[in-house]
């Protein structure tokens, strides 16, 4: 096939296999509504779901500017001001332009698929990256890669609508416009990067990533010496413009110039200019003047800038960094210090296992790739070194940041891979055809020179035809030994590559790479089907005849306080389930996922912590009706809210250390018991008693076994004065208590609780005489 022929071919491949790549991609991400239905998972998508509606209901103007009394109860939430828009925004765009085409899609399908459908445009995001850091065919492995990689895939799903299912995007296609600035120098890419870091900013709170990742790279080139008008041009129109759009986020504002997070960007910002302009003068200052004012220059400027940094940290212009940074580097910080980060599952440090199970043969591919990247150490290979030394400290600090990490894995591992094809995909015949020119080339390049030199040797003096004969003959000599290096390290190369070009080392390893594409491949959909693509409001599990039985306790739970609650009632529980609630119930909580007001978080915990007495007087103050808890104890559902009890009781103590202690839930052998061993303080408060309420009833005479933590519970179970049950689902996964009202008799609760008892035993024995 002729040259002009395969390049017409490759230009037809190239797009059909990306929009297959999109295809597979998005397809991979539909287990859970094909399974299941077309649902929003998780917690906080359910925020994101319910204010996107209000945002389609009513309209830009008033999303921006509502205030959510049915969240945080008393103190409600100015929505337009403590969010990220992007996503919202993006989905209400989408759903508008759907029905202007008469296309009636519902909101909530927008929702449910907008991950999805984005995670194919992360896959072209990380083809056009990876083409500009070596070719096309990597370009084409990295989108494969990343559009089935399950690190991606867990925030992608489809009913996923969390922010991370378009920040990703919005990452990868960041970090290529900024290579393109940086490779071309143009102010046009430099401003598209700083309008897709304005959108990265309105999408997810880590785009701090992006802040403080690009300026490092501009330093890093600058310590290498590496300065160039195209980085002065691509890094100054990106911070310029970057910064002042990102401030027109309302929960951004002036963060960007206010606190310590952001220093670095500005800092070197300012380094740039002084560096340019230190350019600017070294052409018209001698060299010796030039370096004596460049040092003189440099100390006046490093004093400068620390002491005036030290008096803004100190006068509290600049904002000191962050629990959520500190808890980054040290990760025990915020379990000592802020608890409820430390309570998020998501927030651990992540096993080194979750790295295979999430990247599979990546991550082996993954340190070759950024070998490769050492080996060329262009400007573009410095960022992608940069990228992953710092996202593997992330991610290996968080679970979380798994998703930060995915990407560059990805680039890295397609570059080795596609290294590795070109290698053993090329043939020897081919090599010894390109070497050969060379050395011929090199072999006739002296001839010419001295040719061209005696003819011009004539038309000059005796004096001036010495002079030619004699840089002739040193051309010649030159040529000559460039020919003979040429052809040493022709034959040396050829004899070097010579072995792997040997059809059965080819074939073999060529079986062994596509072998390991099919194992990866069936790996990815494994995980994805089997561990990141069921909502977590619809559970599944097998029974013993094999038949699959759906646990829809959740939503049965968040029906009947639709259907069964006055429209204003207040619902408290454990902050993890308020977007939930809000979302499904239609009902105020008082806390929620936002976890903005740890105070206020932690007198939830204190009311759940405490006894009835002093749990009821919290519940009145706050006006609470209804009390919903998670217990799994029938089902061996873990994650439910005994499990969570510590850490309501570590950040109710935080706050209220006189009234929780943590101590005094453990045994004094240091054990945490629900059992018969259960200390005094566990069984009389309030998250046990209604935790464990009835459920002695379910099983005969003490045979009652709490089968998430495998404890056989006391004959006689634990009673409630101040609370009612009100409605316990099929399987006991949520349990919701109505608060008593005051007795009108002026009696205590307790007490009259025991009246009415005795008043209900002393009637059932007169109706059995």
């Amino acid at each position: 096939m002729s040259t002009e022929s395969s390049s017409t071919v490759a230009r037809v491949l190239k797009p059909t296999i990306l929009i297959l790549i999109a295809i597979v991609a998005i397809s991979s991400r539909l287990f859970s509504i094909i399974r299941f239905e077309s649902v929003i998972h998780e917690f906080d998508p359910w925020f994101n779901y319910r204010t996107t509606q209000h945002l389609v209901k009513n309209g830009f103007y008033d999303f921006w500017n509502w205030f959510d009394e049915k969240s945080w109860y008393p103190l409600g939430r100015v929505v337009g001001g403590t969010v990220y828009p992007g996503i919202m925004v993006t989905s209400a765009l989408i759903h508008n332009v759907l029905h202007f085409f008469n296309f009636p899609v519902d909101i909530r399908n927008v929702c449910v698929f907008l991950a999805p459908m984005f995670s194919g445009l992360t896959a072209f995001s990380a083809y056009l990256l990876t083409k500009e850091l070596k070719d096309s065919s990597a370009g084409l492995l990295a989108a494969a890669f990343l559009g089935v990689a399950p690190g991606y895939i867990s925030r992608s799903v489809a009913g996923s609508y969390d922010n991370e299912g378009i920040a990703i995007f919005l990452l990868v296609f960041t970090f290529y416009l900024w290579i393109k600035a940086v490779k071309t120098g143009s102010a046009f890419f430099g401003l598209l990067t700083a309008l897709f870091y304005f959108y990265m900013v309105s999408a997810w709170g880590g785009y701090v990533f992006i802040t403080n990742l690009l300026p490092l790279h501009a330093f890093t080139l600058l310590l290498m010496g590496r300065y160039s008008n195209r980085l002065y041009v691509s890094y100054s129109t990106f911070c310029a413009v970057g910064t002042l759009l990102s401030m027109q986020i309302p929960f951004v504002g002036f963060q960007p110039t206010r606190t310590s997070e952001h220093m670095a960007a500005l800092g070197v910002f300012g380094l740039l200019q002084l560096y340019a302009f230190a350019e600017l003068v070294r052409g018209y200052i001698p060299p010796k003047q030039f370096r004596a004012l460049l040092k003189g220059g440099i100390v006046a400027v490093a004093v400068i800038a620390s002491i005036g940094l030290t008096i803004l940290s100190f006068s509290g212009v600049i904002a000191p960094f962050t629990g959520r940074f500190y808890s980054l580097y040290d990760t025990g910080y915020a379990k000592i210090h802020i608890p409820i980060i430390a309570s998020v599952s998501e927030h651990q440090p992540t096993a080194w296992t979750s790295f295979f199970f999430d990247l599979q043969m990546l991550i082996f591919l993954f340190p070759a790739g950024v070998y490769l990247c050492f080996k060329e150490l262009k400007d573009e290979h410095v960022f992608i070194i940069l990228y992953s030394v710092f996202a593997s400290y992330f991610a290996g600090v968080m679970v979380r940041l798994m998703l930060t990490l995915t990407p560059v894995v990805c680039v890295s591992a397609a570059i080795a891979y596609s290294t590795l094809l070109d290698t053993y995909l090329e043939t020897s015949e081919h090599v010894l055809a390109s070497t050969k020119p060379a050395i011929a080339a090199a072999a006739t390049s002296a001839p010419v020179v001295i040719e061209a030199t005696t003819s011009d040797s004539k038309a000059t003096g005796k004096k001036t035809a010495a002079k030619a004969a004699a840089a002739a003959a040193a051309a010649a000599k030159s040529a000559d030994a460039e020919a003979k290096t040429h052809a040493k390290s022709a034959a040396s190369s050829e004899k070097k590559r010579f072995p792997i070009f040997n059809l059965d080392s080819r074939l073999l390893v060529i079986l062994q790479l596509t072998w390991f594409l099919f194992m990866f491949a069936w790996h990815c959909t494994y995980v994805t089907s089997g561990s990141y693509s069921s909502p977590s409001i619809v559970l599944a599990s097998r029974q013993q005849d094999g038949s699959q039985m759906i646990i829809d306790d959740f939503r049965e739970a968040y029906y009947w306080l639709r259907k069964n609650t006055k429209e204003d009632a207040k619902v408290m529980s454990w902050w993890d389930y308020g977007y939930q609630m809000a979302g499904m119930a239609n009902v105020t909580t008082l806390v929620d996922n936002n976890t903005w007001n740890n105070t206020h978080i932690a007198t939830v915990g204190k009311a759940m912590s405490t006894s009835e007495e002093v749990s009821y007087k919290v519940l009145r103050q706050h006006d609470v009706d209804y009390v919903l808890i998670l217990f799994g104890g029938v089902i061996g559902y873990s994650g439910d809210d005994i499990n969570k009890f510590l850490w309501m009781i570590r950040i109710a103590e935080g706050v209220y250390p006189n009234d929780v202690k943590e101590t005094n839930f453990f045994t004094p052998r240091g054990e945490y018991k629900v059992d018969h061993d259960a200390t005094k303080t566990m069984r009389e408060s309030l998250m046990y008693k209604m935790s464990y309420y009835r459920f002695a009833e379910l099983y005969g005479s003490g045979n009652a076994v709490d089968h998430v933590r495998n404890a056989r519970m006391p004959a006689e179970g634990p009673t409630l004065s101040v609370l009612e049950e009100a409605y316990t689902t099929e399987n006991w996964l949520v349990r919701i208590y109505k608060v008593k009202d005051l007795d009108i008799l002026g009696r205590d609760l307790k007490d009259s609780t025991a009246f009415d008892k005795g008043r209900v035993r002393k009637i059932s024995s007169l109706k059995k005489k």
